[in-house]
């Protein structure tokens, strides 16, 4: 009979093969692409959404050829897909699909949180399979991100392909934005015992990961903790030991490898760091490509996912030491 195998264990071997936490968001804003790029595919495709699409993919695809050896997953934010319609869409899918081709793990960035049936449909559509003469996947992602404001009964579908297909999720619990303290950190009585209730969703989350639990003691339900709130992550990371934590804010959004520390366990496991625009970008900032009409992105995407994987691993070193 053929095992699946545990989306945590999956995704731990693959930061012990590649002594990396790295995760690359496929975050692909069109007006920020190489000019270059949208000039060729517009020779080819025309003007319009078609042509757009096909300079996202190749985008996408140039930067994961150049980074699947040190990165260990990517994470394709949906918005940036939907923005570009129908075919954004195709674009989408063909880009987890290029991702899996290189080894790469693939986490799907929707933050979705719904009820009943349509809970359902996105995990399905997400993470699942539908049966239509042979059993298929729809995007094909390995884990998605969602959202638990909706309650249990909006997370089970996506636990049952924690459990059953060895898919993984990442709840969100403390986000990276400067605002998600006006909701995440309102003070509410739980037992007749004043919590954050970002600490009650932490809990919710340890208690729907149980049964996904993976032979490296992870669960495939995991949690969203911003970097750019280290305190907070710190007591998370107590609250929620045997849980892996998708970690934004690292970059861009002014996080450093000593803020994302608190967000591994005491072994320097526990944890992966996505960064965005300071990858997928980095061409705009690299000395060596000013001024230049077809500036090499990829490679400046590579030099700069090399600089983030170091500076997290001597963090870590010396946090473990």
């Amino acid at each position: 009979m053929y095992h699946i195998k545990n989306f945590a264990d999956r995704l731990l071997d693959a930061v012990d093969q590649k002594s990396s936490s790295v995760v690359v968001g496929l975050d692909p804003d069109v007006r920020k692409l190489p000019e270059f790029l949208i000039e060729r595919s517009q020779a080819r495709h025309g003007h319009g959404l078609k042509s757009l699409a096909a300079a996202v993919l190749d985008f996408n695809t140039q930067i994961m050829e150049a980074i699947h050896d040190i990165v260990i997953a990517v994470k394709p934010q949906i918005a940036f897909y939907e923005a570009l319609g129908i075919p954004g869409l195709r674009t989408l899918q063909k880009t987890i699909r290029v991702a899996k081709s290189h080894g790469l793990l693939v986490i799907q960035d929707a933050k979705r949180g719904d009820i009943g049936s349509t809970a359902e449909a996105y995990a399905t559509a997400h993470i699942g399979f539908i049966n239509q003469g042979k059993k298929r996947s729809i995007f094909g992602a390995d884990a998605m991100t969602v959202n638990p404001l909706l309650g249990t009964d909006s997370i089970e579908p996506f636990l049952k392909r924690t459990e059953t297909q060895g898919k993984g999720i990442f709840v969100l619990v403390k986000t990276s934005n400067p605002s998600s303290s006006e909701i995440q950190n309102l003070e509410v009585i739980t037992d007749s015992e004043r919590h954050y209730l970002y600490e009650v969703i932490a809990r919710l989350v340890c208690r729907w990961g149980k049964n996904s639990i993976g032979k490296r003691g992870y669960s495939s339900v995991g949690a969203v903790v911003g970097a750019t709130f280290p305190q907070e992550a710190r007591l998370i990371r107590d609250l929620m030991p045997q849980t892996i934590f998708l970690v934004p804010g690292y970059g861009a959004q002014g996080a450093t490898a000593q803020d994302i520390v608190h967000c591994f366990n005491s072994d320097g496991k526990g944890a992966i760091v996505n960064s965005s625009r300071d990858i997928i970008y980095a061409f705009q900032k690299d000395e060596r490509m000013a001024n230049q009409s077809n500036p090499d992105f990829a490679l400046a995407a590579r030099d700069s996912a090399l600089k983030m994987r170091s500076e997290i691993n001597n963090a870590l070193r010396k946090a473990v030491s």
